[in-house]
């Protein structure tokens, strides 16, 4: 915990230039997806949006809520898209497959982390007004933080991107996101 507090304080005394923050993404992080599932779909149908991370030996992230109060700011931050050819529906699920520790110099009873990789998943709607044809849905930003035994590094912001096809035809919406999809369209 110690280090947590030191590298903090370093940081602070030794700002790293603009490659040096990125150059932990490139050792770290062995590749980012965001995938529609099912890949095809028609208006009204209910997909599944998975944003996967998968990381190198020796690195960690984190989930995107804590539930330790005093671990809140160790997270990840994503931000979904306005209502367009997908309607994002229901709240963000992170992986079940976390790894837990206590930070007791932070207070922490409780820190959740994912090694490996990470996958996090929401549901969306087609929108029952998608024209049929290819589409792209991208996140709005993607705040991704990771760290190592010895260091946590400046979140790195991206913009993953899935791309899906509506297909022909229709289907009604599932009862259970009908309002949302219908506030979402007005």
């Amino acid at each position: 915990m110690m280090r947590i507090i030191a590298m903090v304080g370093f940081m602070i005394a030794c700002p790293l230039t603009a490659a040096e923050k990125d150059a932990w993404y490139a050792k770290a992080v062995k590749g980012i997806a965001a995938t529609v599932e099912p890949a095809e779909a028609k208006p009204g149908q209910t997909v599944v949006f998975k944003l996967t991370i998968e990381l190198n030996d020796g690195y960690f992230t984190y989930p995107t809520k804590q539930p330790d109060e005093n671990a809140k700011s160790f997270v990840n931050k994503i931000a979904f898209p306005k209502p367009g050819t997908l309607i994002f529906v229901g709240d963000l699920a992170d992986p079940k497959d976390f790894l837990t520790k206590d930070e007791p110099l932070l207070g922490i009873a409780e820190l959740r982390t994912y090694k490996d990789s990470a996958t996090f998943v929401r549901k969306a709607v087609v929108s029952p007004k998608a024209k049929p044809g290819e589409a792209t849905v991208a996140l709005d930003s993607f705040k991704l933080s990771v760290c190592d035994a010895k260091n946590c590094f400046p979140a790195k912001t991206l913009q993953p991107e899935a791309k899906f096809k509506v297909l022909e035809g229709q289907v009604e919406v599932d009862k259970q996101f009908a309002d949302e999809v219908s506030k979402a369209e007005k």
